[in-house]
């Protein structure tokens, strides 16, 4: 692996940490390469255990994704994010895990990025339903379905 490199930060920014990756001439990037996509997957319904039968379902194919029966409006990055984490329900994923697997390998950005996603989706996703998203103090997220309604 490359050593990690302090790339310039705007003022009053925090600096950034990255990596510098020498190419040699005549060969392109690594990150000029397009990431690949994952394959489609079959729809995702996660209802919750209690039995109220108000599922949190996310369908890839038609990316379209309901709350409690209400349709949600989610940017792209969004909707890959709840697709994410309801496809691994209880699995913890550290902040850079996110990025990599919803942003790509290319994308050149720190965990304050998955924050702030989380956030405006736990809004979207509206009081009753905004601690299915937990956060692991120090690690990154988690979605659990059983703590989505109370």
């Amino acid at each position: 692996p490359a050593p990690p490199y302090t790339l310039p930060s705007l003022p009053g920014r925090p600096p950034m940490i990255g990596y510098l990756v020498l190419v040699p001439a005549g060969e392109a990037p690594p990150a000029a390469q397009p990431a690949p996509r994952p394959a489609p997957v079959a729809p995702v319904e996660e209802t919750d255990p209690d039995g109220g039968g108000h599922p949190v379902r996310v369908d890839p194919q038609r990316r379209t994704a309901f709350v409690d029966g209400r349709p949600l409006e989610l940017t792209y990055l969004e909707f890959e994010l709840l697709a994410h984490l309801v496809r691994h329900p209880h699995r913890v994923h550290t902040r850079d895990q996110l990025v990599t697997t919803v942003w790509g390998y290319g994308h050149v950005g720190d965990g304050r990025t998955v924050d702030v996603h989380v956030a405006r989706l736990r809004r979207k996703l509206g009081a009753e339903y905004r601690r299915s998203i937990q956060t692991v103090r120090r690690v990154g997220y988690k979605y659990t379905p059983s703590a989505a309604r109370g």
